[in-house]
């Protein structure tokens, strides 16, 4: 086994031109109220890892220009499609109106575990609450239903830039 050159993974990797042509999957994340902006930065490196459609930050939640988001997203803030939204209900209904099905990510009940998607949760529009409140009470009531990633150990929750990109990753793999 050997590990890839740079050169070998840059020559492999989507440039930057083809990325207006190729299909983006129907999966939307929308951020509520995030305030590390190492974590935006983070959620934007995995947006861009699974080609997500759009990412939307709302309320207080960071966007780019900044050192910090740019320190984590590593470029990616430049190749994923994101607009900031001040109040999500606006956002919401924009996805909602476009036919997508908004889904937290909550510990809540019922909820549905993140590998148990169907054809019938696309598209997708994700929601990600807050680091220390999660996904607040007004838009969980709006929201289909809630997904959760099962916790195997003592602590009952991930950081939420971590659980984006596992909820990014899962979404892709159970994707019609």
């Amino acid at each position: 086994m050997r590990r890839f050159t740079h050169e070998e993974l840059v020559a492999q990797r989507l440039q930057p031109s083809a990325l207006a042509s190729t299909p983006r999957h129907p999966i939307t994340v929308i951020v509520q109220d995030v305030r590390s902006r190492y974590n935006v930065g983070s959620i934007f490196r995995s947006a861009d890892a699974f080609r997500i459609h759009e990412l939307i930050l709302c309320g207080y939640t960071p966007s780019p220009p900044s050192t910090e988001i740019s320190k984590t997203a590593l470029g990616s803030e430049l190749t994923v499609p994101y607009r900031h939204v001040r109040d999500i209900h606006q956002a919401l209904d924009d996805v909602e109106n476009a036919g997508w099905k908004t889904f937290a990510l909550e510990l809540a009940t019922p909820s549905t575990e993140i590998s148990k998607l169907t054809p019938s949760h696309f598209p997708l529009a994700l929601i990600l609450g807050n680091e220390l409140e999660g996904v607040s009470a007004d838009v969980l009531e709006r929201c289909k239903g809630s997904l959760h990633i099962p916790m195997h150990g003592v602590k009952h929750s991930l950081n939420v830039a971590v659980a984006a990109g596992i909820a990014m990753y899962e979404a892709v793999r159970q994707m019609p």
